[in-house]
């Protein structure tokens, strides 16, 4: 039998209609696959862009929710002290902070106080930070309980932040004077103690400061009413924002009691208005300068008495002739 049969292959024709059908589903498959990244990749934004927009909602809404809290208890930003014998810290709670015999400016004798001429208006920025602070509460503790207790003046503490940059980013100013709005808010008695205390055991500046809980801590040690709310006042830092909108009231003035004065450091202590700009650390030098503000105050007050004014004599009457 011979063999010259041709082999079964494709025609030319046949050929290409198979290429090119193959061609079309290959093409197929692709437009599929796009259409199917095109729905993933529209479907992956939407829900991004969801995503974003609630978190953006949720942010705004917190925002909005949560108050703006206000410490009570304030005088023109101010905390009023007017009970230290209660608040010194001590068992006997007669004693008032006494600053060391050997600080600088300390004096044997006792320093004269503004009795004589009257109440003055004692106001202290303070910023618990400030070294300077620091160093003027130390030396005249004594002497501002000493004025209060005996009715001679009125003290009163205005917590600011002008070093809330100088704590290595924790802004402790700042947080330490929203720290003591809480306690002057949530038990007021120990405000003086708690303010004595920060600023006479300040961390150094360009420190982490103390953290929250450590303020907390220190609040609960000098015996605060409420301990529990003043601790997550303190760590809430429900009064950061008011201790920073106080900071700029007092940075754009006038302040308390004052015409034109506006706050340029930490401390300023103004009396009846009046800055006072002697040394820091010299109690005697300060109280000398609270006698000479006091006593022009109530000079320039006091009215003369007027002097009695003489009454005419009676004109004589004359006696009928008889």
């Amino acid at each position: 039998m011979s063999s010259d049969e041709t082999p079964n292959v494709p025609t030319p024709r046949n050929s290409r209609e198979a290429v090119r059908e193959k061609a079309q589903k290959v093409h197929a498959q692709q437009s599929r696959a796009r259409l199917m990244r095109r729905i993933i990749i529209g479907a992956v934004a939407i829900v991004a862009v969801g995503a974003i927009g609630t978190a953006v909602t949720m942010a705004v809404s917190a925002q909005v929710s949560k108050p703006q809290l206000t410490p009570t208890g304030m005088d023109g930003d101010g905390v009023l002290v007017s009970d230290i014998t209660a608040t010194a810290g001590s068992d006997e709670g007669a004693a008032a902070p006494t600053p060391d015999a050997t600080d600088a400016g300390a004096s044997a004798e006792p320093t004269p106080e503004p009795t004589t001429a009257g109440t003055v208006d004692i106001h202290v920025y303070v910023d618990y930070l400030s070294p300077d602070a620091g160093t003027f509460e130390r030396a005249n503790a004594r002497q501002l309980a000493n004025w209060v207790t005996e009715g001679a003046a009125t003290l009163t503490y205005h917590p600011v932040a002008l070093l809330t940059a100088s704590s290595n980013g924790t802004k402790y100013s700042l947080r330490a004077a929203a720290a003591a709005a809480c306690v002057a808010t949530h038990s007021p008695d120990q405000f003086y103690a708690f303010n004595h205390d920060l600023l006479d055991d300040q961390p150094e500046v360009n420190s982490d400061g103390f953290s929250d809980v450590e303020l907390a801590d220190l609040a609960g040690a000098v015996g605060v009413d409420n301990a529990k709310k003043v601790r997550s006042c303190i760590e809430k830092q429900d009064y950061v924002t008011w201790a920073k909108d106080a900071t700029s009231r007092a940075l754009e003035g006038p302040l308390v009691g004052s015409d034109d004065l506006v706050l340029t450091s930490a401390p300023m202590i103004v009396v009846n208005g009046e800055a006072y700009v002697g040394a820091l650390d010299d109690p005697a030098e300060f109280s000398q300068f609270v006698l000479t503000v006091a006593s022009d105050a109530y000079y320039a007050t006091a009215t003369p008495t007027p002097a009695p004014s003489e009454s005419p004599a009676p004109a004589p009457t004359e006696t009928p002739a008889q």
